[in-house]
């Protein structure tokens, strides 16, 4: 929106050649995963080679300016909200015209969107300022964006996972927190593609859901099978110089592992940074077992914790782990190629998930595959990270079978939220 006069962008699933621009808002009450979902996205749309843009939360901008939103009187709330709703379509409009001119596919996902406003207001305020400014709900709400997902909060139907800890500006009870969520819902209710992920399933589930809706909408091929809920893990031993000429479009990430000492016997904590260029992600991962089955919980951190933890490496047990992952489509099927610079400088790991056999998969007739080495503890990073890990490249590419049976990778391994916050996949 250029202005609040009326001219403000429509451009539905906009489409430049073979260039697709997706605009998509997460909205929902406070501590429903949006966070996490945004993370979750751009790190799978971005390895298909997608640009994804995140467009920051407008109230939390403001909000964090030291307006405590609880102590406005009404008429504070109408100015906040009109102009929240302002710096809101600047902000949007920003990332939507940068999203134009992209020579590659690109999705911008925005954390809440022009209706959730509407929410916050009595009816008759929020119409005087859509009368103010000239606008229409049809176009802010139906024309503006492409897709409308409804992340519902943890306080309807996981109660035991809401928390104000993970947002300085959150100060909602859970009975307020599970009031917004049904007055945001009711906001996009008659949007054309508006979805509801609720908390009926664990919250990795929620977060499958969510993807599955994105690459639905989108046709993006082979999304779903990588995203059924009884997909596992898959792990091929690759071997011989990479055809670089070969090679499908991919692209190339960054990663750097690194384990943290633990007290509790079977609990294992790491660390990682994942990126390209100067752009890093940074993820804690605590790993444990709980009533017979292995357990992740991912965590999105800072820069500043992810420092602060790598300070606390465990040296003496586990060095760190570098690594080129590349990731591509091949035959409607994600694959994501690792090759270690260190430790095992040039043992590569070709890694999928499907609900499907290691014999029914079509693997990459570019890649010789030497062998299956699902679930064989020899290849799991923990293993690998090893000091006491004596396996030369030669030994690890061979046909022999290893002494390391510590840390077999678990194919069943499951998520649970922390803090209402996670991060992308990561590799056991």
């Amino acid at each position: 929106m250029n202005s609040m006069s009326g001219s403000y962008t429509v451009n539905n699933g906009s489409v430049h050649g073979d260039v697709r621009v997706w605009k998509l808002v997460l909205t929902g009450g406070p501590c429903g995963g949006k966070t996490t979902a945004q993370n979750r996205l751009a790190t799978f749309f971005e390895s298909l080679g997608w640009v994804v843009f995140r467009v920051p939360e407008t109230a939390t901008v403001l909000l964090g300016g030291g307006i405590d939103f609880t102590k406005l009187s009404s008429q504070q709330v109408a100015i906040f909200q009109e102009n929240l709703l302002k710096t809101m379509f600047q902000i949007e409009d920003t990332f939507f015209e940068l999203a134009e001119t992209c020579s590659r596919n690109c999705l911008v996902i925005c954390d809440r969107g022009a209706m959730d406003c509407s929410a916050y207001l009595p009816r008759s305020e929020w119409e005087k300022i859509l009368e103010k400014h000239q606008m229409n709900e049809v176009d802010i709400r139906d024309n503006r964006y492409d897709q409308v997902i409804h992340l519902v909060t943890a306080a309807r139907g996981a109660e035991e996972h809401y928390t104000r800890s993970n947002n300085k500006t959150r100060s909602e009870s859970i009975e307020q927190a599970a009031t917004m969520d049904r007055k945001v819902g009711e906001a996009w209710v008659g949007h054309p593609y508006y979805d509801v992920i609720d908390n009926t399933t664990e919250f990795e589930t929620k977060m499958r859901k969510l993807t599955t809706a994105v690459t639905t909408k989108l046709s993006i091929p082979g999304a779903e099978d990588w995203l059924k809920q009884d997909s596992r893990k898959l792990k091929f031993l690759v071997i011989g110089i990479i055809q670089q000429d070969e090679f499908p479009s991919h692209r190339d990430f960054k990663v750097h592992h690194d384990y943290l000492p633990c007290i509790t016997l079977g609990t294992q904590a790491r660390i990682r940074r994942r990126g390209r260029g100067e752009k890093w992600m940074y993820t804690h991962t605590v790993r444990r077992h709980k009533q017979g089955e292995i357990v992740e919980t991912r965590t999105s951190i800072t820069r500043q914790i992810y420092d602060q933890l790598l300070a606390q490496a465990d040296r003496n047990s586990n060095v760190t782990i570098v690594k080129t992952r590349k990731c591509f489509v091949f035959n409607n099927h994600y694959f994501h190629l690792d090759i270690y610079e260190s430790p095992h400088t040039g043992l590569m790991l070709l890694e999928t998930y499907s609900a499907m056999s290691p014999e029914e998969i079509s693997l990459p007739p570019f890649l010789e595959i030497k062998k299956n080495v699902t679930g064989d503890p020899r290849y799991s990073m923990f293993n690998l990270s090893r000091t006491d890990n004596n396996d030369t490249l030669e030994d690890l590419n061979s046909d022999e079978n290893g002494v390391l049976k510590e840390e077999a990778a678990d194919p069943a391994v499951k998520d649970t939220p922390e803090g209402c916050s996670e991060q992308d996949s990561n590799n056991a």
